[in-house]
């Protein structure tokens, strides 16, 4: 078995912002009590033209740039969404024709927020048996165009956004060291978008009942979170023989600050080692741990050797982390 690690990064997101302010002017809320409750200023909004296939596409565009690798190496191209452009064909399909990754085979992955951390785990056991070379992961959300707007409790969370990873071979003893995986369907129904699949097929009634938009019920996801990504985050170190003390960077799943900071509590790091930017993108569900991994990266604070723990949680019950330990030199091979 190869170690395989992430060899390009790259993200994109929208150009349009709304702020707090702007959700000030449509519904019974302010900056304040938005701040307060989930740490979010501000969000980038996709345009109504705008599919995520576009938003993956640029980000993928950047981390093979990065990578310096010409689409034409690409293997793989899996797409971690649960805003795909079509309910088939795949996005990554498109996306990867977009790209002129002709070689590429290619498949959308449904895990929620934890979409990129299934993602990437599920690419590298491709580089690590030998079968593929180079594997593209991208995570990416149009969650704008599911939302209801006049939901206060759902609509302030949520923006757009995609990350991309290059995964190859890279030397022995870095790149992943460990990663867990779990979900729990019992809680499946706690945050869904009802309508638009087998069971309930749109029609007018799943659309006079706002059935196609994303239901949460807050209070709940909010207790599950606060679990299990504490919980993870400890067992993942343990699976790779570290402990708290080894980590470097904590890169949790942007959804609500008062989640993280409950996750840095139950894993005991220093809060100087956590990476925040939910304050200006908000939940970007698969996107923000890539997003904030490239932004992380570009800022000069990861560096060759480092250890960096990514967890995340999301719809399904779903949730994932993984250790990795930094390179970006891929092996010839």
């Amino acid at each position: 078995m190869r170690s395989v690690g992430i060899v390009g990064i790259g993200s994109y997101v929208p150009e349009n912002i709304v702020t707090n302010k702007d959700f000030e002017q449509f519904l019974d809320t302010n900056d304040e009590w938005i701040v307060s409750r989930t740490g979010i200023r501000q969000r980038h909004i996709a345009p109504k033209d705008m599919p995520v296939s576009e938003l993956c596409y640029q980000a993928g565009l950047k981390a093979l740039e990065d990578a310096q690798i010409a689409p034409e190496e690409v293997d793989l191209v899996i797409v971690a969404t649960i805003t795909p452009d079509y309910a088939f064909p795949a996005t990554a399909c498109l996306v990867a024709d977009r790209l002129g990754a002709k070689n590429a085979a290619g498949f959308d992955l449904e895990a929620g927020c934890s979409g990129f951390i299934y993602g990437v785990v599920t690419g590298s056991q491709f580089v690590a048996t030998g079968m593929y070379k180079t594997v593209l992961v991208i995570g990416g959300e149009t969650l704008s165009k599911v939302l209801n707007w006049q939901d206060r409790s759902t609509c302030i969370l949520f923006g757009d956004g995609a990350g991309a990873a290059v995964l190859q071979p890279v030397k022995d003893g870095f790149g992943f060291l460990s990663f867990e995986l779990g979900s729990d369907g019992s809680g499946g129904s706690l945050l869904s978008q009802p309508a638009g699949g087998s069971k309930h097929p749109a029609s007018l009634e799943t659309v006079e009942k706002n059935l196609h938009t994303l239901q949460m019920e807050g209070k709940e996801v909010y207790k599950f979170a606060v679990r299990i990504m504490g919980d993870v985050s400890v067992k993942v170190l343990e699976n790779a023989g570290l402990a708290k003390e080894d980590v470097d960077l904590l890169i949790p799943h942007q959804a609500n600050i008062r989640i993280v900071d409950a996750a840095v509590k139950r894993l005991g790091i220093s809060p100087d080692k956590m990476v925040i930017n939910l304050d200006k993108y908000g939940n970007m569900s698969a996107a923000s741990i890539p997003v904030a991994l490239d932004e992380t990266f570009k800022a000069g604070r990861i560096h060759e050797g480092d250890i960096i723990v990514m967890v995340g949680f999301g719809t399904g019950l779903t949730w994932g982390a993984c250790v990795l330990k930094w390179t970006k030199v891929g092996l010839k091979v």
